[in-house]
């Protein structure tokens, strides 16, 4: 056999080894850490799914795997309960997730996540999952108060969970968040075992933080659009560092505080898409 010929073949073991290598790792990858996000169908404001697209390109350049529910979220929860929140979805919502992340993590993943569906990644590069067993997000919410000062107010909120296998916290959130549903006769409130209960439970015992993964209110959005502003002053003082990504709040644009067109153009600035 020739020289050249041995050359040849030897490159070609060599690529197909790195090949075997890749596929190898990519699988290895996408099973250890699952990646889920939910919504309704059809989506009820475009810039939605730009915010899913942004999580989307997130987990394929971390090699996570990706799982996008509809309805079928509320599947896993008790006739009792899911009856006692049919007119409260975000109540609903708030306990799925945590029974679906449970059963995620009972099936085989070392890590699983839940990002909300108007949660954008605009700086994946610095948007990581810590080396914590759990994570929550940060809610650093703008607002006035009733004297029509501006005020700050520093939570916990849930649009972004990180959780791994054999963590202790998701296990109790879970159960206290159903035992208060359960226990409960009235309506309660939107945020009662999302970012109150998780706020709470923070006050006491410190939970880990994704510092990164934060949450703007109306009047942060304003002041974003504007270039400046005095409630924007506040949240970037409060916030602990550089936020990546963001829970942009539907809320605000179901309640006519944020208008679409301002939403498009305020997640256009954050990918930097203003051209």
């Amino acid at each position: 056999m020739k020289r050249s010929t041995r050359r040849t073949r030897f490159a070609e073991v060599q690529r197909n080894i790195r090949n075997t290598s890749k596929v190898l790792l990519d699988y290895l990858f996408m099973g250890s850490t699952l990646v889920i996000q939910s919504h309704r169908s059809p989506l009820p404001w475009p810039w939605i799914a730009r915010c899913l697209d942004s999580v989307r390109l997130w987990c394929e350049m971390n090699r996570y795997e990706y799982r996008f529910m509809g309805d079928e979220l509320f599947d896993c929860l008790p006739a009792t309960l899911l009856e006692k929140t049919q007119h409260q979805r975000v109540i609903a919502t708030d306990l799925a997730r945590l029974l679906t992340l449970q059963h995620a993590l009972e099936s085989g993943y070392e890590t699983v996540v839940w990002i909300d569906a108007d949660f954008l990644v605009f700086n994946p590069s610095a948007f990581s999952i810590p080396d914590k067993t759990c994570a929550l997000g940060r809610e650093v919410w703008v607002q006035q108060d009733k004297q029509g000062n501006l005020k700050t107010y520093k939570k916990i909120h849930n649009a972004l969970l990180m959780f791994r296998s054999g963590n202790s916290f998701l296990d109790f959130y879970a159960d206290t968040a159903r035992r208060l549903l359960s226990q409960n006769q009235e309506p309660v409130p939107p945020q009662f075992i999302g970012p109150k209960l998780l706020t709470a439970l923070h006050n006491v015992a410190s939970l880990p933080v994704l510092e990164t993964a934060g949450m703007l209110s109306p009047m942060v959005v304003k002041d974003m659009l504007a270039g400046e502003g005095p409630a924007l002053d506040l949240f970037l003082k409060h916030s602990p560092q550089p936020i990546a990504g963001a829970n942009l709040c539907i809320s605000s644009c179901e309640r006519g505080e944020i208008t679409g067109e301002e939403m498009e153009c305020l997640i256009d600035s954050l990918l930097g898409n203003t051209g």
